[in-house]
């Protein structure tokens, strides 16, 4: 049998099949139409608009380190879209939180943890407070 042959008898057996179920082939008919009838509905309450194009900033994988991974997350919590590239799109760049809050934070914590075992300031304060002693028992008070 020749292909059209076929497809024209499995047309008219499917057609009395369904022509037996009027309420089946109703609904097989009528459902498609509605959810299309809805699809349109709001497309024409809600036209698209011209938007441009959007850059995100980029966040860390965790697998780049856990302050960048950490600073992606705080830094872009909001998740902003940006008209012009942004400085972290370019090729073997981490992370553009170099001025960010949390990274001010490390840093200055680094500072200080690094600047209190070298620093001598105490042992100076000590100085001043001997020699005040000194000067407060040589004056009579």
């Amino acid at each position: 049998m020749a292909f059209w042959t076929q497809l024209g008898l499995l047309l008219w057996k499917n057609f009395t099949y369904r022509r037996r179920q009027t309420f089946q082939l109703l609904i097989e008919v009528a459902w498609p139409l509605f959810i299309f009838f809805i699809l349109i509905s709001v497309r024409l309450s809600y036209p698209p608009y011209e938007q441009h194009e959007c850059h995100f900033p980029n966040k860390a994988m965790p697998s780049a380190g856990t302050l960048p991974w950490i600073q992606g997350i705080i830094c872009n919590a909001n998740n902003p879209c940006f008209r012009y590239p942004t400085p972290g799109e370019s090729p073997g760049i981490v992370g553009n939180f170099n001025a960010s809050i949390v990274s001010r934070l490390f840093s200055d914590a680094r500072r200080l943890l690094l600047y209190s075992q070298q620093d001598t300031s105490i042992k100076d304060v000590q100085k001043v407070l001997g020699k005040l002693r000194k000067l407060g028992n040589s004056s009579g008070l």
